[in-house]
């Protein structure tokens, strides 16, 4: 393969984004040959921004994969859509990246994901653009490596995700459970979920207070209050919010031998003198101090490349065998702790992160029965739930 023919299925807001990266020749050894899209009106529009671009239009995602025209495809749509539609990609022996989150429940992406095992042949990443970041690369390296010593606590506050009822307003699948299936878990915090696992690893148990509505007229989760456990001991919290002005974001992530923190693109990294456990143990002052150091770390790349660079990467590994910086798989993660999150908010108990989905999923389809969704002409309901065309 020289060049790698991509497809994007759902042409909205992020759909036309990946459009223009093509169009603009970002993604070398790329090449945008088809794009899909259900409604009459986006697909005119692409014709109209893609004239002469040698681009092919569907309105049907099957007859995309079906023609010939592409050896990859974005997927762009609503959120229930996702796992679906990969799958069918992936047994047309066509290679997948999936906008986030990986799903909305992961029952069905255990599904996806035994279809991506048997399909060796066929890559599938997911749009995790955050992964790009030098800076959360960095925190990444330090704690993987030891350099914070026997992890203690991870703290993110992400709470400038600011939205007016307006934002709500403005799409009738919008904050629905039959339309998004959640809300700022499932729409603005994938990214966030993400990198705390990949950073910090993934919980054991989680307790969470998701509140509905706190702030806005809408039926999902607008406010979330989260703790967890792992398996060694140390914790996290984790709290978001689409009703807080201006907000905070910062993430704080502690271990015995010293403290990283993240906040308005710089990084701190106050380093101990010494690993607080040996020092706990062997000082004979009650009230000891450790010394400290308190250093500005500088990364080369910045905020990095973000849904750019995902795409370069993953081009990158079709043509020459570059390592992924998002496997699709991994998606499951993030969705786990987030599933587990409302969960353990509607049955008021700790609940564990990794299970079958079921519990989670039947919980899931009360909810869509009395969605206001269902009034809407873009949500389609099957026997496994609903999902936003």
């Amino acid at each position: 393969m020289e060049q790698v023919r991509f497809g994007i299925v759902g042409i909205g807001n992020m759909g036309s984004g990946h459009m223009y990266s093509f169009l603009n020749n970002y993604v070398p050894g790329a090449v945008l040959t088809a794009i899909c899209d259900i409604k009459e009106s986006r697909l005119e529009w692409a014709k109209g921004v893609c004239a002469d671009k040698g681009v092919q239009f569907f309105s049907d995602y099957k007859e995309l994969l079906a023609s010939g025209t592409v050896d990859a495809v974005i997927i762009a749509t609503p959120h229930y859509l996702h796992p679906i539609i990969a799958m069918d990609a992936i047994d047309a022996g066509i290679n997948v990246i999936s906008e986030k989150p990986i799903g909305v429940y992961t029952k069905k992406v255990y599904e996806l994901i035994e279809k991506v095992k048997s399909r060796p042949d066929v890559t599938f990443g997911i749009m995790f653009n955050q992964r790009t970041n030098a800076y959360y690369q960095k925190m990444r390296d330090m704690v993987q490596s030891g350099e914070l010593g026997e992890l203690k606590r991870c703290v993110w506050i992400i709470t400038d995700w600011y939205r007016t009822q307006a934002y709500y307003n403005s799409g009738g699948w919008r904050a629905t459970w039959a339309g998004e299936g959640g809300g700022v878990l499932m729409n603005q915090c994938p990214h966030q979920l993400d990198l705390w696992q990949w950073i910090f690893g993934m919980p054991k148990k989680i307790f969470a207070k998701c509140d509905i509505g706190k702030y806005h007229d809408i039926e999902v989760e607008d406010d979330v209050t989260a703790m967890a456990e792992y398996e060694n001991g140390s914790t996290a919290v984790f709290i978001t919010s689409t009703g807080e002005f201006p907000g905070t974001n910062r993430l704080e992530i502690t271990g015995s031998k010293g403290k990283l923190v993240y906040e308005n693109e710089k990084l701190v990294y106050t380093k101990l003198s010494v690993d607080e456990r040996e020092f706990t143990k062997n000082s004979s002052a009650g009230f000891g101090k450790i010394e400290k150091e308190q250093i500005n770390i500088e990364v080369e790349g910045g905020t990095g490349e973000q849904h750019v660079g995902i795409l370069k990467n993953f081009t990158n590994h079709l043509l020459k065998g570059e390592e992924l910086l998002a496997p699709g798989i991994e998606g499951i993660r993030g969705l786990s702790i987030a599933n587990a999150m409302m969960l353990s908010s509607w049955k008021n108990e700790w609940v564990d992160v990794v299970n079958d989905g079921e519990e989670f999923w039947t919980m899931l389809q009360e909810k869509i029965k009395t969605s206001k969704a269902k009034e809407d002409a873009g949500i389609v309901f099957s026997t496994e739930g609903s999902y936003g065309v």
